[in-house]
C-alpha cells in the first residue's frame, strides 16, 4: 500500500522539517511506500526550500487548508491520502497502523488520536476530550492526521477547498461511505495554539464555531470570524 502524505504549509520553516522526517520514518515495509507532498500556501520564509531539502514534492497553491491540500491531492500517486499539519508528527510505527485499520475494505478513512507537546495536565482533559469526541461523536479534526483511500476522496470531491471546517465537513462525508476509525497512538501536535490562551478558552472558541457550521453558516463567513481577516 503506497501513502501519500500531503502537509499544507504557510511560512513553516520553523516546522516543516520535523514534519517530513516523521512521515518519511514510516519504518519497515512503508520507507519505499511513502511520498511526502508539502503543499505551500504563498510562504515568505525558507518552507519551500526546508522541504526540497528533506526530499519532499512542494506543489504551490494560494493560501487556504482545503486549497493546498486539494491542490496537493491532484498530484499524489498513493493508494492512501494522509493529511499532516506542519506543527504535528506522526507516531513510531504510522505506516503499520493505517494499513491493519484498511485491511477492512469496509474502512474509508479515519485518523489518529490526539497528544499535545505540553507538560501540563490540563493538556491531559484536552487530549482526553479529543479521544471521547473522536470515539462517542466521530468528529476528528485536521491535527489528528485525517487519512482517506484515494478513491474515496475523490469522489467525494475533495475537500472542496473549503477554507475552514474542511476537515470535519470531509469526516462528514467519509462516514456516508463506510466506517471511519479512530486510530489508538497519538499523533503529537504543538502547543502553539493554546499560547495566551487556556485549554477551555480555545474548546469553547472550536465548539462555538462547530456549533455555527452545523447552524449552516458558511465555511468562508467562519474563517473571516476565527482569523479576524477574509480570504480571498
Amino acid at each position: 500500500m503506497n501513502i501519500s502524505v500531503i502537509i499544507p504549509a504557510l511560512n513553516e520553516a520553523a516546522e516543516i522539517k520535523g514534519a517530513i522526517q516523521g512521515a518519511t520514518d514510516a519504518g519497515g515495509a512503508g520507507r519505499a511506500r511513502v511520498e511526502v507532498i508539502v503543499a505551500d500556501g504563498g510562504s515568505v520564509d525558507d518552507t519551500i526550500e526546508a522541504a526540497l531539502s528533506m526530499g519532499a514534492t512542494v506543489v504551490e497553491s494560494p493560501p487556504g487548508r482545503g486549497l493546498q491540500m486539494d491542490r496537493a491531492s491532484s498530484i499524489a500517486t498513493g493508494d492512501v491520502l494522509l493529511f499532516l499539519h506542519a506543527d504535528t508528527r506522526l507516531p513510531p510505527g504510522w505506516y503499520e497502523s493505517v494499513s491493519r485499520c484498511l485491511e477492512d475494505a469496509g474502512v474509508v478513512g479515519g485518523a489518529f488520536n490526539l497528544a499535545i507537546d505540553s507538560p501540563k495536565r490540563w493538556f491531559r482533559m484536552v487530549e482526553w476530550v479529543v479521544r471521547a469526541r473522536s470515539r462517542w461523536f466521530g468528529l476528528m479534526y485536521g491535527d489528528q492526521a485525517i487519512f482517506a483511500r484515494r478513491k474515496i476522496f475523490f469522489k467525494l470531491g475533495g475537500y472542496k477547498g473549503l477554507p475552514l471546517m474542511e476537515d470535519v465537513d470531509l469526516i462528514r462525508r467519509l462516514k456516508r461511505q463506510g466506517k471511519v476509525v479512530c486510530i489508538d497512538e497519538g499523533v503529537i501536535t504543538s502547543v502553539r495554539r493554546w499560547a495566551g490562551l487556556s485549554p477551555f478558552q480555545v474548546g469553547f472558541k472550536n465548539w462555538l464555531f462547530l456549533a455555527l457550521y452545523f447552524m449552516g453558516v458558511s465555511p468562508r463567513r467562519l474563517y473571516n470570524w476565527y482569523y479576524g481577516r477574509s480570504i480571498n
